[in-house]
């Protein structure tokens, strides 16, 4: 966790104003705006409809399919929008969608959320998809936050398809253990307000479900939901089977699986990052030491997907902008494309 590595501004050196202000300030430093040639209505798994969007790039190096956090839609996601207008600037195609229960997904169908327990598949479906529409192969699955836990089902469902068309996943701190990082965040007054500011937005987001499919939502149980638990124990866990939400987060947590894990997998991750328990940090550096596929990258600093880079640290690594955590995960994916071939301009591996 060196300095050189990745290094903040002298006022985001705290990982709860770095995760404010990546909240409500970072956006207004973009990085440019990427621009979908196609929209298209995925089949997920089993059957579920997926709204998504792409662009093809006439570079070879694969394709990127990509999700978001805990909540929003592709509309709002100003950090998905750098990843993607990155990616294609590197000379990848880009495919990103709404996950279940999301954005114009939510409107196509009343399946909720499963934490990774069935969206791990959907990125295989919809790589699968894709094919057809001639995306080029690897697909790498890629997400942040809680579309960061996805991500990493993706490549678990991936590397068990004989087809073999995942190539991997690369991550910027994502959730890996609910249990232990809902009962952590819960502890401190910050936490406490970033849980109640998450659960508002999954009320409004069940709400907005119930505006699509009213047959399919009690209204009593949307009213009961008023934290993030009660948003899965309410919702969630009865169309899984699940008789308890601490059982649906064992179940869900990725963390299990990480050292299991075959296909290449970057895993950016901050040790200040306030959303999660730190004491997960060793056992993931533990995992990432045994598992030679996963690329951990540790820092310091960063908060909760922010990584806003000093400008010092910026003309350290040469980027064109300040948004440092972008910059490493498609650097990663360049040096994935470039193994066992020339490759000209390659970037540094973060």
């Amino acid at each position: 966790m060196a300095s050189r590595d990745y290094l903040p501004p002298w006022a985001l050196r705290s990982g709860v104003v770095h995760t404010v202000f990546t909240a409500f300030g970072q956006k207004y430093f973009p990085s440019g705006h990427w621009q979908p040639e196609q929209e298209y209505i995925f089949e997920g798994f089993e059957g579920v409809p997926l709204y998504g969007e792409g662009r093809r790039n006439l570079g070879d190096r694969g394709t990127m399919i990509a999700t978001y956090g805990i909540t929003g839609d592709l509309t709002n996601q100003w950090f998905l929008d750098q990843l993607a207008t990155r990616a294609d600037a590197a000379g990848f195609s880009v495919i990103r969608f709404d996950w279940r229960g999301h954005g114009r997904s939510a409107e196509l169908s009343p399946t909720l959320t499963a934490d990774g327990l069935r969206e791990g598949q959907d990125f295989l479906a919809i790589a699968k998809r894709a094919i057809a529409l001639g995306y080029p192969r690897p697909f790498w699955c890629v997400g942040y936050s809680l579309g960061g836990q996805l991500a990493l089902w993706g490549a678990w469902a991936g590397q068990n398809d004989p087809e073999g068309v995942i190539g991997g996943a690369a991550v910027i701190c994502p959730n890996l253990d609910s249990n232990r990082s809902l009962t952590h965040l819960v502890q401190t007054p910050w936490g406490r307000r970033i849980e109640q500011s998450i659960s508002r937005q999954l009320r409004r987001l069940a709400l907005q479900l119930h505006g699509y499919h009213p047959q399919k939502f009690d209204l009593g149980a949307i009213a009961r939901a008023t934290t993030i638990a009660g948003f899965d124990r309410e919702l969630v866990i009865p169309r899984l089977g699940f008789a308890t939400v601490a059982d649906y987060y064992y179940a869900s947590s990725p963390l299990r699986f990480l050292s299991q894990l075959t296909l290449p997998t970057y895993i950016l991750y901050a040790a200040d990052d306030p959303l999660f328990d730190p004491t997960i940090i060793a056992i993931l550096q533990a995992v990432a030491q045994e598992n030679t596929q996963i690329k951990l990258c540790l820092t310091r600093h960063g908060g909760h997907v922010g990584y806003f880079s000093s400008r010092h640290c910026q003309r350290i690594w040469k980027d064109g902008d300040r948004h440092w955590g972008s910059h490493r995960l498609v650097d990663w994916l360049v040096a994935q494309s470039c193994s066992g071939q020339s490759c000209s301009g390659e970037a540094a591996d973060g």
